[in-house]
């Protein structure tokens, strides 16, 4: 695996490849990061990995010096993995000046659920995805369906701007008692982690009824909502929205993702499940 500090590396590296694919992270990586780039794997002649820690997509209330950065166990999954290239800048690589051009999601894509809660937040992504797509010039990039909004968000992006980049969707990789693998895990204490799966059983619950023909959605939601309060959670939201622009649906013959998000003490868990 080539580790690659410079866009002029990258690029030089990369000049001449036709089928290379994508997996933008932040590092720290777990088994869910893995699994891109697994697909991304069987679906190209090689995989670019980027560990990029973005400044843009984090509130000023965030601590973005707290994040976890573990670049050598990093470099040593991703190489294991099968990764050719590894783009790996610094802040000053990535912003040599500060970034006066931004993307913009809509406000209804951008201002709902996440967004809600992080304002800013998917603008940060947005443009940093679309800075990473400028300098990797991918075929096709691979995210995880566990941060949906995001993926929502970054699909519209290719396909309003025109992109020539395949967007794929990976499944969500699960802990066997059902709780979604995210770095945010091992803030948890041992009791938390006992009690984090309730999430992802309480959007399976929603979803059952759902195609068990219920369409009370507003009921459903608040029902997951009460059951995590009951169990010392904070829910931020639990939301049935449509899979294509996360907006409410109109029918319940619409493509259907059920959405969550709540505190466990004070780590922030978020997962979905499509109906």
């Amino acid at each position: 695996m080539q580790v690659h500090t410079s866009i002029a590396s990258l690029r030089a590296a990369l000049a001449g490849s036709r089928d290379h694919a994508l997996v933008p992270t932040m590092g720290n990586l777990h088994q869910g990061h893995i699994a891109l780039v697994a697909r991304a794997r069987q679906l190209s002649d090689a995989v670019v990995a980027t560990i990029f820690v973005n400044r843009l997509q984090f509130r000023p209330t965030d601590d973005f010096d707290a994040y976890p950065r573990t670049f050598e166990q990093d470099c040593a999954k991703l190489e294991t993995a099968g990764v050719a290239h590894l783009f790996a800048p610094s802040e000053n690589e990535m912003y040599p000046q500060p970034q006066a051009y931004h993307v913009v999601p809509p406000p209804d894509q951008d201002g709902i659920l996440e967004g809600e809660f992080r304002p800013g937040h998917f603008r940060g992504v947005a443009t940093v995805v679309l800075k990473l797509f400028h300098i990797a010039m991918p075929r096709l990039a691979v995210f995880g369906k566990k941060d949906y909004q995001q993926l929502m968000v970054i699909r519209n992006m290719v396909r309003d701007l025109n992109l020539a980049i395949e967007i794929v969707a990976e499944d969500t990789v699960r802990a066997p008692d059902g709780l979604a693998l995210s770095s945010r895990n091992g803030y948890l204490s041992a009791q938390q982690r006992a009690e984090a799966p309730r999430l992802q059983k309480c959007l399976a619950i929603v979803r059952k009824s759902i195609l068990g023909g219920d369409s009370d959605f507003e009921r459903l939601e608040r029902e997951a909502m009460v059951e995590l309060r009951a169990s010392g959670w904070i829910p931020d939201y639990v939301a049935v929205r449509k899979k294509l622009d996360l907006q409410l649906p109109i029918s319940h013959d619409s493509e259907l993702v059920v959405l969550g998000a709540a505190l466990l003490g004070s780590t922030r868990l978020i997962d979905n499940l499509e109906v």
